[in-house]
């Protein structure tokens, strides 16, 4: 009986991609969290979309002259934005990378 190299590699192919449909369905409900400076917190799902975002009021207090430092508010956003989506990434990547055997930190553009 002959063997069919290319058939076999289609189907491996074949069974990766459903792994990764089934690990990308299952991060919708994976959380990430990152907090900032004690005044913000973010939570993301392992599809990088913002679940959560939490500022505690004190971040927006007035100061002695009654005027709320936005820019430190901004910056504290931003911060735990930018670090909830690489946490996200990084999810993503080590379930991937279950599912497949580490092919897919491999091939770019898999994920």
């Amino acid at each position: 009986m002959k063997q069919n190299p290319m058939g076999d590699m289609w189907k491996q192919f074949s069974r990766i991609r459903k792994d990764m449909d089934r690990v990308q369905e299952e991060l919708k409900d994976r959380y990430v969290e990152a907090s900032v400076g004690g005044r913000v917190e973010v939570v993301f799902n392992g599809q990088q979309e913002l679940v959560k975002l939490s500022i505690d009021p004190k971040a927006i207090e007035p100061d002695r002259d009654g005027k709320v430092d936005l820019e430190m508010l901004e910056d504290l956003v931003t911060a735990a934005v930018n670090q909830g989506i690489e946490k996200s990434k990084a999810l993503q990547s080590e379930e991937m990378d279950k599912a497949t055997g580490g092919l897919a930190s491999g091939l770019p553009g898999l994920l």
